[in-house]
């Protein structure tokens, strides 16, 4: 079983920058690729970065250039750095874990946190 608990959401201002954080517990986390999705009012849940053991990192287009996922498999955090952010960008925005290899589908994700809003105005 793992635990994923995210941090650092928050409203801010177009052009401006936010960090998440999710916190990881329970099982080996170095073994499990991590992910960040994002969810707005009235979609479907989105794939945003995900991380490997490796450090391998993948990206959607929407963010790529602008977001930064990284781990720390001693502290067993994942950190995402969202830059020059957009009124577009505005979600519920969740951590996710699953075993093997970065998949850009939400269903191959077993652990979940409860997610943490961010809020970006124009």
């Amino acid at each position: 079983q793992v635990q994923l608990v995210e941090s650092g959401g928050g409203s801010v201002q177009a052009g401006g920058s936010l960090r998440l954080s999710c916190a990881a517990s329970g099982r080996t986390f170095s073994n499990y690729a991590m992910a960040w999705f994002r969810q707005a009012p009235g979609k479907e849940r989105e794939f945003v970065a995900g991380i490997r053991w490796s450090d391998s990192t993948y990206y959607a287009d929407s963010v790529k250039g602008r977001f930064a996922i990284s781990r720390d498999n001693v502290k067993n955090t994942v950190y995402l750095q969202m830059n020059s952010l957009k009124p577009g960008d505005t979600a519920d925005y969740y951590c996710a874990a699953k075993s093997a290899a970065i998949s850009t589908d939400l269903y191959e994700y077993r652990y979940w946190g409860q997610g943490t809003q961010v809020t970006v105005s124009s």
